[in-house]
């Protein structure tokens, strides 16, 4: 596996991933190695080492790593390749991609069903497909809770018809993620969904200290991944079940039946969801989660469509 810059341990999808090829590991019986990226000029070159190892399958993690692997599956045909969280075409490249809008549309649904405010927010680390289709599904979920009980909660950091908003410009800067955070807090949010990988932390520091104020993490469960300081303030996760996905590819590959054709996960087939409410579950009424359960089905049953210019197809 190779990561982007954002490092194993990014409490996002570099980790998701490492998780999940570790786990094919251990259940398959092979032996997975990963090369760490540390900036935008380690990337390429780390895919081209891990074409040189050996390695009959490699993974690769995040848009940013979308063109070295474009360049090398066509360089070496006989390596199959695997990218999270990007489409890329190829005959022997499996993209691995999560509708997240359909789960951020449960996370604005709660979010506005618990504000005590009426405005929630939102803010990215780049504007980017696979950032803004979390803030589409958030902006839509709130507009639909607004519907649904004729209420008027606001969401700051982001324009869904315009596709514009607030973004930190990177993923790394904690510093940057608290300060914009905090402007957001000033304006009355009370719920934060911050779609910026370590960035998000930083949001977590700014909510701990506002009274009344909590987080929605991304990719896996910021509860149990976040340090525990930050326990209390997690309302939710929007969830990527990356592990399952990628457990699941390198097995068909060893199996033989490895193809290029995306897996995309959605509520339907597990690959997204939202996670459990832990100590903030007082906090969600039992008629909330019962619409939350009734829109999860709607959602899948295609009752409610969920669309964002970057739902991936």
């Amino acid at each position: 596996m190779v990561t982007n810059s954002g490092g194993l341990q990014d409490r996002s999808f570099n980790q998701s991933s490492w998780e999940g090829l570790e786990q094919a590991g251990t259940k398959l019986g092979i032996e997975a190695k990963a090369i760490v990226s540390t900036g935008e000029t380690d990337l390429a070159p780390n895919v081209a080492q891990a074409v040189d190892t050996g390695c009959s399958f490699i993974l690769t993690v995040g848009w940013e790593l979308a063109e070295a692997t474009l360049a090398e599956a066509a360089a070496n045909p006989e390596v199959h390749f695997a990218i999270v969280d990007e489409q890329v075409d190829g005959p022997n490249i499996k993209s691995i991609v999560f509708d997240t809008a359909e789960a951020s549309f449960l996370a604005g649904y709660l979010a506005a069903g618990v504000s005590k405010t009426g405005v929630v927010a939102t803010f990215g680390g780049d504007n980017q497909p696979p950032v803004t289709l979390f803030m589409d599904g958030f902006v839509d979920g709130v507009a639909k809770y607004n519907e649904v009980h004729s209420t008027a909660v606001s969401v700051l950091g982001w324009n869904k018809e315009t596709q514009s908003g607030s973004f930190t410009g990177d993923f790394e800067d904690v510093n940057k993620g608290k300060v914009l955070a905090q402007g957001l807090i000033d304006q009355g949010a009370d719920v934060i969904l911050p779609v910026a990988g370590q960035v998000g932390e930083g949001a977590a520091a700014a909510a701990i200290g506002a009274p009344g104020v909590s987080l929605i993490w991304v990719d896996n469960d910021g509860y149990d991944t976040l340090p525990a300081e930050y326990r209390p303030i997690i309302l939710t996760s929007v969830l990527k079940n990356t592990q399952d996905a990628v457990v699941r590819i390198v097995s068909d590959d060893l199996k033989g039946t490895f193809d290029n054709s995306p897996f995309i996960g959605t509520l339907e087939n597990g690959g997204v969801d939202i996670a459990p409410f832990h100590d903030l579950a007082s906090a969600v009424s039992p008629e909330l989660t019962a619409e939350l359960d009734q829109i999860r089905e709607a959602i899948i049953a295609g009752i409610i469509s969920v669309e964002s210019p970057s739902t991936p197809h």
